[in-house]
């Protein structure tokens, strides 16, 4: 049995499922799907992601890779530019799928961007078979040894010491924000790192007809296994789990304890509490009447853009969340679908969705400084709202309960909680049977659905021994 239907939910019930198990998934909401849902959120005939929207890592999943999932649906639309990062002159920095032409967009920093990025980029696959996998020393050392080396450092101190101009450093930094740490914290580089090079492997795609349809997908394969699946089934106790020989939670470490209580030991209580969730998001959905008006003519090609001007503006906003203050012009991420994909909207109109980071548990109405910021690079965009949906952090916590305080991330990127999600003992509860599959387990945040395959895995190994069978 699975308790949640997000993406790693999804994994593990399908990991079960291949392995000949009988497999039953429980999601409380009425839509399956966790953070890849699709809904109306502003007017009938628009189609708005509820949570995700961009997906490198689902296209860089080797177990996502694995599956038929474009048989049952899928189809993966890659914009012109993975991303584009607009500044004030009415220029633009541009992550391209070549990494020849990314380089030679960034000019002088064009060499120092291939010597950083090219070896990794050369051997993806094996970069995303190593961050995503189980860690293993002796897999793709040398590779791994290069990415450390630079995945350790501050991402504000490597785009400083790597780069020279104003533009390659704003780019890493946006790249580095998707930590949702301060820039200057050890460990940020990660982020950059990884998703430049997930631009030049497999780009950053979106699927077609919204997020929606990656759940949608998995779980038609699912059920061609014969994997069962009941929405409105709301997790409260172990009182409330049918009979099942594993159980396997894709919830939060707050979740966890409220469904556990006191079946849990005290000292493994103790090390959930002590988990740390990090920044929340505020985010905004858009109607619009026609595309947004970059003034930087190749952002009108970019699938995402990163708002926030230079590496300064950009470690100052989200040290500024990290610290429980709100950022009066904060680095904004911004998906703009429907330009690549008609479907999301009525003919001639589009769809944008954006989000910045606040403080976790925020209740400060950040639309204005969103819209602040988007009018900054595409002068005008206020004029073609139609109609506008906001979710603060609890509203966004409402929709998907692993969304502790509004964190996306499953848990607060530090360099402890990279290694160590949520415990020492990452998938493993001290229950007979248990095992906990969400993003606050190793490899952490992203919809990948690697969390649950690790945990589905230790699963089966536990089936197949006899040991560890559910006894409560």
């Amino acid at each position: 049995m699975v308790v949640g239907s997000g993406p790693n939910g999804l994994a593990a019930a399908i990991v079960l499922a291949r392995a000949g198990q009988s497999v039953l998934v429980l999601e409380a909401q009425q839509q399956l799907g966790g953070g890849t849902r699709s809904g109306a959120l502003t007017l009938p005939g628009f189609t708005h992601d509820l949570c995700s929207a961009v997906h490198p890592l689902a296209v860089a999943s080797p177990f996502l890779r694995s599956l038929p999932l474009h048989e049952h649906g899928l189809e993966w639309i890659q914009p012109r530019y993975s991303l584009a990062h607009p500044f004030d002159d009415g220029t633009a920095a541009v992550l391209e799928t070549s990494i020849d032409e990314t380089c030679r967009s960034l000019g002088e920093d064009g060499r120092s961007y291939r010597n950083l990025i090219g070896p990794l980029a050369r051997n993806g696959d094996g970069l995303s078979e190593s961050i995503l996998g189980p860690i293993n020393p002796f897999r793709h050392t040398l590779l791994m040894a290069r990415f450390g080396l630079h995945a350790l450092q501050p991402a504000s101190f490597l785009a400083r010491t790597k780069f020279k101009t104003e533009s390659a450093r704003a780019l890493f930094a946006g790249l580095a924000a998707h930590s949702v740490m301060p820039l200057e914290a050890w460990g940020t580089s990660a982020a950059g790192l990884v998703t430049a090079t997930a631009a030049h492997v497999r780009g950053w795609p979106i699927p077609k007809g919204g997020s929606q349809r990656i759940a949608d997908a998995m779980v038609s394969y699912l059920r061609s296994l014969g994997g069962e699946c009941v929405t409105g089934a709301l997790v409260r106790s172990v009182e409330d789990l049918p009979p099942s020989r594993v159980v396997l939670f894709d919830v939060a470490p707050r979740g966890l304890m409220q469904i556990l209580g006191d079946h849990l030991p005290q000292s493994y209580r103790r090390a959930l509490g002590r988990f740390q969730y990090g920044p929340g998001v505020f985010k905004v959905d858009w109607a619009l009447r026609s595309p947004i008006p970059w003034t930087a003519a190749k952002c009108r090609e970019a699938g995402t853009m990163h708002l926030g001007g230079t590496l300064a503006e950009i470690a100052c906003g989200e040290r500024e969340a990290w610290h429980n203050q709100h950022p009066e012009r904060p680095f904004v991420l911004l998906a703009q679908p429907s330009v690549f994909d008609p479907t999301r909207a009525p003919a001639g109109c589009h769809t944008a969705w954006a989000y910045c980071h606040v403080p976790n548990g925020s209740h400060v109405d950040m639309a204005a400084r969103i819209e602040a910021q988007i009018e900054r690079f595409a002068p005008g965009f206020g004029k073609l709202v139609l109609a506008r949906s906001t979710r603060s952090t609890a509203q966004l916590e409402e929709v998907n309960a692993n969304l502790v305080g509004g964190s996306i991330t499953g848990g607060a990127n530090s360099l402890r909680q990279l290694l160590i999600r949520p415990t020492l003992r990452a998938y493993g509860i001290p229950c007979s049977g248990m095992f906990l599959c969400s993003a606050s387990t190793p490899p952490g945040g992203g919809v990948h659905g690697m969390c649950g395959y690790h945990a589905a895995k230790r699963a089966l190994a536990a089936l197949q021994s006899g040991a560890n069978i559910r006894t409560i």
